[in-house]
Protein backbone atom coordinates (compact mmCIF):
# COMPACT_ATOMS: atom_id res chain seq x y z
CA UNK A 1 0.00 0.00 0.00
CA UNK A 2 1.46 3.54 -0.95
CA UNK A 3 0.72 4.90 2.75
CA UNK A 4 3.56 1.98 4.28
CA UNK A 5 5.61 3.37 1.39
CA UNK A 6 5.16 7.06 2.00
CA UNK A 7 5.77 6.54 5.98
CA UNK A 8 8.71 4.66 5.21
CA UNK A 9 10.21 7.83 3.31
CA UNK A 10 9.06 10.68 5.66
CA UNK A 11 9.61 10.43 9.02
CA UNK A 12 7.99 14.12 9.30
CA UNK A 13 5.50 15.20 7.24
CA UNK A 14 2.95 17.92 6.66
CA UNK A 15 -0.63 16.89 5.83
CA UNK A 16 0.10 18.76 2.89
CA UNK A 17 2.68 16.20 1.77
CA UNK A 18 0.70 13.54 2.80
CA UNK A 19 -2.68 15.14 0.86
CA UNK A 20 0.05 15.57 -2.32
CA UNK A 21 0.90 11.83 -1.96
CA UNK A 22 -2.93 10.71 -1.91
CA UNK A 23 -3.25 12.82 -5.18
CA UNK A 24 -0.59 11.12 -7.04
CA UNK A 25 -2.29 7.45 -6.49
CA UNK A 26 -5.77 9.09 -8.56
CA UNK A 27 -7.61 10.07 -5.86
CA UNK A 28 -8.60 13.67 -4.87
CA UNK A 29 -11.72 13.14 -2.82
CA UNK A 30 -11.27 15.48 0.43
CA UNK A 31 -13.38 13.21 2.30
CA UNK A 32 -11.75 10.15 1.47
CA UNK A 33 -8.40 11.81 2.31
CA UNK A 34 -9.68 12.86 5.97
CA UNK A 35 -10.70 9.10 6.60
CA UNK A 36 -7.38 7.68 5.38
CA UNK A 37 -6.05 10.11 7.57
CA UNK A 38 -7.51 9.58 10.74
CA UNK A 39 -7.83 5.72 10.21
CA UNK A 40 -3.60 5.43 10.20
CA UNK A 41 -3.69 8.04 13.59
CA UNK A 42 -6.15 6.09 15.24
CA UNK A 43 -4.17 2.98 14.19
CA UNK A 44 -1.28 4.33 15.69
CA UNK A 45 0.89 4.99 12.21
CA UNK A 46 0.75 8.28 12.44
CA UNK A 47 1.96 10.76 15.32
CA UNK A 48 0.19 14.34 15.70
CA UNK A 49 3.17 16.91 16.65
CA UNK A 50 1.04 20.07 16.05
CA UNK A 51 -1.70 20.61 13.62
CA UNK A 52 -0.68 20.49 10.09
CA UNK A 53 2.77 18.33 10.95
CA UNK A 54 3.13 14.95 12.14
CA UNK A 55 5.49 11.76 12.37
CA UNK A 56 5.30 8.33 11.09
CA UNK A 57 5.69 5.33 13.73
CA UNK A 58 8.03 2.38 12.48
CA UNK A 59 7.00 -0.88 13.37
CA UNK A 60 7.92 -1.90 16.40
CA UNK A 61 7.23 2.03 18.07
CA UNK A 62 3.92 3.29 19.83
CA UNK A 63 2.70 7.40 19.22
CA UNK A 64 3.82 7.56 22.63
CA UNK A 65 7.84 6.25 22.30
CA UNK A 66 8.22 6.81 18.62
CA UNK A 67 11.74 8.87 18.65
CA UNK A 68 10.90 12.40 16.69
CA UNK A 69 14.03 13.95 15.37
CA UNK A 70 13.63 17.96 16.47
CA UNK A 71 15.73 19.15 13.45
CA UNK A 72 12.93 17.10 10.97
CA UNK A 73 10.37 18.65 13.08
CA UNK A 74 11.72 22.44 12.12
CA UNK A 75 11.87 21.51 8.68
CA UNK A 76 8.05 21.32 9.05
CA UNK A 77 7.31 24.85 10.69
CA UNK A 78 8.10 27.13 8.00
CA UNK A 79 8.28 26.30 3.84
CA UNK A 80 11.73 28.31 4.26
CA UNK A 81 13.26 26.94 7.85
CA UNK A 82 16.83 26.95 8.57
CA UNK A 83 18.14 25.43 11.69
CA UNK A 84 20.34 28.32 13.53
CA UNK A 85 22.46 29.43 15.74
CA UNK A 86 23.12 27.26 18.56
CA UNK A 87 20.60 24.38 17.15
CA UNK A 88 23.01 24.74 14.25
CA UNK A 89 25.99 24.18 17.00
CA UNK A 90 24.04 21.19 17.56
CA UNK A 91 23.66 19.93 14.57
CA UNK A 92 27.32 20.14 13.44
CA UNK A 93 28.06 18.76 16.64
CA UNK A 94 29.83 21.65 18.12
CA UNK A 95 27.49 22.67 21.14
CA UNK A 96 28.98 22.90 24.42
CA UNK A 97 26.27 21.71 25.77
CA UNK A 98 23.28 20.24 24.56
CA UNK A 99 20.35 22.50 24.96
CA UNK A 100 16.34 21.42 24.14
CA UNK A 101 15.50 24.93 22.80
CA UNK A 102 15.74 25.06 18.32
CA UNK A 103 15.95 28.23 16.77
CA UNK A 104 15.01 28.06 13.17
CA UNK A 105 15.18 30.98 10.91
CA UNK A 106 12.25 32.22 9.14
CA UNK A 107 10.45 35.04 6.83
CA UNK A 108 7.05 33.56 8.18
CA UNK A 109 5.17 34.54 11.23
CA UNK A 110 5.77 31.84 13.49
CA UNK A 111 4.54 31.62 17.05
CA UNK A 112 7.33 29.28 19.54
CA UNK A 113 5.90 25.67 20.48
CA UNK A 114 7.06 23.13 22.52
CA UNK A 115 6.90 19.20 21.98
CA UNK A 116 7.67 16.97 24.34
CA UNK A 117 9.87 19.36 26.07
CA UNK A 118 11.66 20.50 22.93
CA UNK A 119 11.24 24.60 21.97
CA UNK A 120 11.10 25.53 18.94
CA UNK A 121 11.72 29.27 18.59
CA UNK A 122 11.81 30.97 15.36
CA UNK A 123 14.10 34.16 14.70
CA UNK A 124 13.34 36.81 12.19
CA UNK A 125 14.66 39.74 10.51
CA UNK A 126 12.77 41.86 13.24
CA UNK A 127 15.09 40.74 15.73
CA UNK A 128 17.54 43.69 16.69
CA UNK A 129 21.33 42.90 15.79
CA UNK A 130 20.37 40.89 13.32
CA UNK A 131 21.47 42.24 9.76
CA UNK A 132 21.43 39.50 7.25
CA UNK A 133 18.71 37.17 5.78
CA UNK A 134 18.14 33.52 5.18
CA UNK A 135 19.32 33.31 1.73
CA UNK A 136 22.88 32.78 2.19
CA UNK A 137 25.00 30.23 4.33
CA UNK A 138 23.03 27.53 4.25
CA UNK A 139 23.42 24.20 3.22
CA UNK A 140 21.41 20.81 3.12
CA UNK A 141 22.43 17.61 5.33
CA UNK A 142 20.76 14.29 5.38
CA UNK A 143 19.70 13.72 8.91
CA UNK A 144 17.57 11.04 10.67
CA UNK A 145 15.82 9.67 7.23
CA UNK A 146 15.20 13.62 6.17
CA UNK A 147 16.76 16.93 5.47
CA UNK A 148 17.99 19.75 7.13
CA UNK A 149 18.45 22.93 6.13
CA UNK A 150 21.26 24.07 8.61
CA UNK A 151 23.84 27.42 8.55
CA UNK A 152 26.69 26.48 7.51
CA UNK A 153 29.55 26.14 10.29
CA UNK A 154 31.14 29.30 9.20
CA UNK A 155 28.23 31.68 9.26
CA UNK A 156 27.11 30.06 12.61
CA UNK A 157 29.77 31.26 13.76
CA UNK A 158 28.90 34.94 13.04
CA UNK A 159 25.35 34.48 13.79
CA UNK A 160 26.23 33.39 17.66
CA UNK A 161 28.83 35.84 18.04
CA UNK A 162 26.18 38.89 16.17
CA UNK A 163 23.53 37.47 18.75
CA UNK A 164 25.00 35.54 22.00
CA UNK A 165 21.68 35.39 23.57
CA UNK A 166 21.04 32.79 20.86
CA UNK A 167 23.66 30.70 21.02
CA UNK A 168 23.55 30.34 25.13
CA UNK A 169 25.23 33.72 26.24
CA UNK A 170 28.91 34.23 26.16
CA UNK A 171 30.56 31.14 27.75
CA UNK A 172 29.18 28.55 25.84
CA UNK A 173 29.43 30.49 22.72
CA UNK A 174 33.15 30.73 23.00
CA UNK A 175 33.11 26.85 24.47
CA UNK A 176 31.64 25.74 21.45
CA UNK A 177 33.63 27.91 18.62
CA UNK A 178 36.88 26.16 20.52
CA UNK A 179 35.54 23.26 19.76
CA UNK A 180 36.08 23.52 15.94
CA UNK A 181 38.76 22.29 14.37
CA UNK A 182 38.27 23.35 10.83
CA UNK A 183 37.16 26.59 8.83
CA UNK A 184 36.95 28.01 5.94
CA UNK A 185 37.77 31.60 7.45
CA UNK A 186 37.26 33.12 4.10
CA UNK A 187 33.80 32.71 4.11
CA UNK A 188 33.52 34.20 7.81
CA UNK A 189 35.22 37.35 6.72
CA UNK A 190 32.57 37.42 4.11
CA UNK A 191 29.79 37.04 6.36
CA UNK A 192 31.48 38.90 9.08
CA UNK A 193 31.92 42.61 6.99
CA UNK A 194 28.47 42.31 5.98
CA UNK A 195 26.97 42.72 9.45
CA UNK A 196 27.77 45.90 11.76
CA UNK A 197 31.11 46.76 13.29
CA UNK A 198 30.26 45.38 16.27
CA UNK A 199 29.59 42.04 14.93
CA UNK A 200 32.90 42.52 12.59
CA UNK A 201 35.21 43.48 15.91
CA UNK A 202 33.17 40.65 18.08
CA UNK A 203 34.38 38.26 15.50
CA UNK A 204 38.12 39.70 14.22
CA UNK A 205 38.61 39.23 18.06
CA UNK A 206 37.52 35.71 18.35
CA UNK A 207 39.75 34.82 15.40
CA UNK A 208 42.40 36.33 16.46
CA UNK A 209 42.36 34.02 19.57
CA UNK A 210 42.34 30.91 17.55
CA UNK A 211 45.25 31.75 15.10
CA UNK A 212 47.61 29.45 16.50
CA UNK A 213 45.16 26.49 15.52
CA UNK A 214 42.82 27.60 12.66
CA UNK A 215 44.30 28.84 8.93
CA UNK A 216 43.76 32.16 10.19
CA UNK A 217 46.27 34.94 8.14
CA UNK A 218 46.77 38.41 9.12
CA UNK A 219 44.76 39.41 6.01
CA UNK A 220 41.76 38.02 7.50
CA UNK A 221 42.56 40.01 10.48
CA UNK A 222 43.08 43.17 8.56
CA UNK A 223 39.85 42.99 6.66
CA UNK A 224 38.27 42.93 9.93
CA UNK A 225 39.91 45.67 11.68
CA UNK A 226 39.02 47.73 8.86
CA UNK A 227 35.58 47.75 9.59
CA UNK A 228 35.57 47.81 13.49
CA UNK A 229 34.14 50.65 15.29
CA UNK A 230 36.27 53.77 15.27
CA UNK A 231 35.15 54.08 18.48
CA UNK A 232 35.56 51.77 21.84
CA UNK A 233 32.37 49.59 21.85
CA UNK A 234 31.53 47.07 24.58
CA UNK A 235 31.32 43.31 23.75
CA UNK A 236 28.20 42.86 25.31
CA UNK A 237 25.21 45.19 26.13
CA UNK A 238 25.90 48.05 28.54
CA UNK A 239 28.75 48.55 30.58
CA UNK A 240 29.97 45.63 31.68
CA UNK A 241 32.12 45.60 35.03
CA UNK A 242 35.60 44.42 34.92
CA UNK A 243 35.87 44.98 31.38
CA UNK A 244 39.51 45.75 29.05
CA UNK A 245 39.81 47.48 26.11
CA UNK A 246 41.34 45.45 23.14
CA UNK A 247 43.05 48.34 21.36
CA UNK A 248 42.91 46.68 17.97
CA UNK A 249 39.06 45.86 17.84
CA UNK A 250 37.55 48.94 19.70
CA UNK A 251 36.42 46.53 21.88
CA UNK A 252 35.90 46.69 25.84
CA UNK A 253 35.74 42.84 26.38
CA UNK A 254 34.78 41.57 29.71
CA UNK A 255 37.97 40.06 31.99
CA UNK A 256 36.13 36.29 32.40
CA UNK A 257 36.05 36.55 28.45
CA UNK A 258 39.96 37.69 28.19
CA UNK A 259 40.92 35.47 30.92
CA UNK A 260 39.05 32.19 29.95
CA UNK A 261 37.78 32.11 33.36
CA UNK A 262 35.47 28.71 32.23
CA UNK A 263 39.27 27.16 31.84
CA UNK A 264 40.07 27.11 34.54
CA UNK A 265 40.27 24.28 37.18
CA UNK A 266 37.38 23.19 39.15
Amino acid sequence: MWVRDFLATHPVFTVGDFQQAHREQGSANVQTFNSLLAYHVRQGNIVRIRRGLLAAVPYGYTPETVPVDPFLVTMGLSDDAVVAFHAALQFHGRAHTIHNRYQYLTAARRRPFTFRGQDFVPVTGGVPGWHTGIDHGVVEERNAGGTVRVTTLERTLVDVISLPQFGGGWEEVFMSLDSIEFLDVDRVVEDAVRRDSLTVARTGFYLETRKGDLPIEEIHLAALQERSPRQPSYMGPGRQRGGRLVKRWNLVVPGAILDRTWEEPG
